[in-house]
């Protein structure tokens, strides 16, 4: 058997040790500590915002978001199908309920979709932009830069400028990906909407083991988010609450592996750039195969790379190539199971759903983890062009 290729772990080459020693060696290990500060203020400078606020996961970041967007019960908010769930399940945290949108060849949601559908299916009142079929008021979007591909984001302003929607980025897999053309030139993926969400997971570009990050465009928002974040406590000392708050604050310890991880960004990405393209030109050369492209408009992070398989001209199709390369130790994963699929949310509005259930079948991530060496991206590509003479057996 193989040694394991995995499909996306952590990279530890920097100070991981050393700060998060320095933090254990403090006593500081909770939700307090310098790192915490130090970390917030580096991805502030390096995000070229005035605020980031650190929480204890995407998710989190997501959920405080919609709370300051004014997302609440009998509101409704337009998703994608094709995300992780962790995108859409805040939205009923808030009593609201989604309504999904398709993908394009991109991966990312189908803006012509989005722009006929508030055209179409919906009117703009004094209260905002109403669902014709729900008569409910649609109060924001959430747009995920999907495995670190940006979506369209002069469109994306441009369609929510038209029907008044707060715009939530969802970069949790994008940090690093910036637009290099146009109105938002040298903008940062989760910077350019109402809200912007990063996540520090295992698998992300850098982790923190598990946490997230928030920012806002309002920096009024930013503040009220780090409060509401630490249980809205309006006096320390005296543990005074004016409001309902959450236990939303990352720890010291995960923010002192964040910032080594932080100094390496660059790197990583360098690294995910190259093997990217190793990969992109050896697959050229096996029929029925190909890497999704990366919108050429932006600067990508490259984050996961999508396989792409013609059933028609590969020897196998997606669950069969998965089997395939997991008997030989190399790990994939498809894309997530369509979430107006899933059990809670069968109810819920879709807006003509065809190109996501179309790439859902045919799409397998491969490995691309930071550590991935070059004699590692070749086994995989060797073993992809062994199957495909495999047609028929």
């Amino acid at each position: 058997m193989e040694k394991l290729i995995p499909l996306s772990v952590p990279n530890f080459a920097g100070k991981e040790l050393e700060y998060v020693t320095r933090a254990v060696e403090t006593e500081w290990v909770s939700t307090g500590g310098r790192f915490i500060k130090e970390f917030e203020e580096k991805i502030a400078k390096y995000l070229k915002v005035k605020k980031a606020d650190a929480c204890q996961s995407g998710t989190a970041a997501l959920h405080l978001a919609l709370w300051l967007s004014g997302v609440g019960k009998d509101h409704e908010v337009i998703v994608p199908t094709l995300t992780f769930i962790a995108a859409v399940n805040p939205i009923k945290y808030q009593g609201a309920e989604p309504v999904f949108m398709d993908c394009d060849d991109s991966l990312n949601m189908d803006l012509d979709k989005l722009e006929e559908f508030c055209q179409k299916k919906c009117f703009l009142s004094k209260e905002g932009l109403i669902n014709q079929r729900s008569k409910k008021v649609i109060k924001a979007l959430i747009i995920v830069h999907v495995f670190g591909n940006m979506a369209n984001m002069e469109r994306v302003m441009y369609i929510a400028r038209k029907y008044k929607l707060k715009v939530i980025e969802d970069a949790t897999e994008a940090l690093g990906s910036y637009c290099t053309k146009g109105e938002y030139s040298a903008k940062f993926a989760g910077t350019i909407g109402d809200f912007g969400a990063y996540s520090f997971n295992a698998n992300k570009i850098i982790t923190t083991g598990g946490g997230g990050m928030l920012v806002a465009k309002d920096i009024a928002l930013a503040a009220r988010a780090k409060y509401l974040s630490t249980q809205s406590k309006d006096d320390p000392l005296y543990y005074i609450h004016d409001e309902i708050g959450y236990n939303y604050r990352m720890t010291n310890l995960q923010a002192a592996l964040g910032l080594a991880q932080l100094e390496q960004l660059e790197d990583f990405i360098e690294i995910k750039t190259k093997n990217y393209a190793l990969y992109k030109k050896e697959l050229e050369t096996i029929e029925g195969l190909d890497l999704l492209n990366f919108n050429k408009e932006t600067r990508p992070n490259y984050w996961f790379y999508s396989l792409m398989i013609d059933k028609e001209k590969y020897a196998f199709n997606r669950d069969e190539l998965l089997q395939k390369l997991y008997q030989r130790n190399i790990q994939t994963r498809p894309i997530w199971g369509l979430i107006h699929q899933q059990k809670p949310y069968l109810n819920n509005q879709s807006y003509q759903i065809e190109r996501a259930s179309y790439y859902l079948e045919r799409v397998l991530n491969i490995p691309c983890s930071t550590n991935l060496d070059e004699q590692k991206v070749l086994t995989v590509i060797q073993l992809l062009k062994d199957f495909s003479s495999q047609r028929g057996i």
